[in-house]
């Protein structure tokens, strides 16, 4: 999903939307993608999560960077409008991060060896 998509478009949901939904941002936040998060706010079905997110950024739980990749409307057609004029802005710190992982069909070793 996350190699094909050039952005994600969240419906009113239960669990299972929402763990998708901030599992999509933690990447996010870690720079492993650079793609927005929309929430199709139907009836404001979405109005208090986005006031949760507003408080955490209030209150420096999150940073904006993190915020700023969700995105609401209440219309298909205004979602529209807002993934075209979408611009990721990520976190500077975690820009610095490269997680790729070059010849991803090698398995990658660990040394699990005790040192005391």
């Amino acid at each position: 999903m996350l190699d094909n998509s050039d952005a994600f478009i969240a419906l009113p949901g239960g669990i299972g939307t929402l763990e998708e939904n901030f599992q999509i941002a933690s990447w996010a936040q870690l720079n492993i993608h650079y793609k927005v998060i929309s929430l199709l706010n139907i009836d404001g079905f979405f109005n208090k999560l986005l006031s949760f997110l507003d408080q955490a950024e209030e209150e420096n739980f999150i940073p904006h960077s993190a915020r700023q990749i969700f995105i609401s409307a209440s219309t298909a057609e205004e979602m529209v409008d807002k993934l075209e004029d979408f611009i990721y802005k990520p976190d500077p710190v975690a820009a610095q991060i490269d997680w790729s992982m070059g010849n991803s069909s090698k398995k990658c070793k660990m040394d699990l060896s005790l040192h005391l």
